[in-house]
């Protein structure tokens, strides 16, 4: 039978993550931006492990996001939304085959510096590397913000299938 109920809550919830990665993404945009990316709100990507169905939101979060804030273009919103996607079904993976939290820490930490170094390195004609170098700084601490997160909502609800 179809759960309209549920339904509503995951569109809910997910419009109210996608508002508070943009509305955090704004506040820090002075060092999200900046040639480090500390891109607090990819801390937000934790959340996945929590509740899964948050995967194509925060891809959709990271899209709105860049067309709001980047201003590169068609290719750094659809990336990022990639790079959004990629990163939460890494985390949700991390969760469905019971492995360890911390390991939640790596995709965030992870597929942004890889991914978004891609597009980065051929828009500005820099090198692949020094790139990932910049972006994994930047992404260290968002990664660990991200474990406490996971924690944090562990301890304050209990995680269980019913969130799948």
């Amino acid at each position: 039978m179809y759960n309209f109920l549920a339904n509503t809550k995951r569109m809910t919830m997910s419009s109210m993550v996608i508002a508070l990665y943009i509305v955090l993404l704004y506040v820090t945009q002075g060092v999200s931006f900046g040639p480090y990316q500390i891109r607090i709100a990819t801390a937000l990507y934790a959340l996945a492990f929590v509740y899964p169905f948050l995967v194509v939101p925060m891809g959709i979060a990271n899209f709105a996001a860049n067309f709001l804030f980047g201003g590169l273009g068609l290719l750094d919103m659809a990336g990022g939304c990639l790079v959004g996607w990629l990163t939460t079904w890494l985390i949700v993976q991390v969760r469905l085959r019971g492995w360890n939290v911390w390991l939640a820490a790596l995709p965030i930490w992870w597929v942004p510096s890889l991914g978004v170094s891609l597009w980065l390195s051929y828009l500005f004609g820099l090198p692949y590397g020094m790139l990932v170098a910049s972006l994994s700084a930047g992404q260290f601490l968002p990664a660990l913000c991200g474990v406490f997160l996971i924690h944090a909502l562990t301890k304050a609800y209990r995680v269980n299938k019913e969130h799948i």
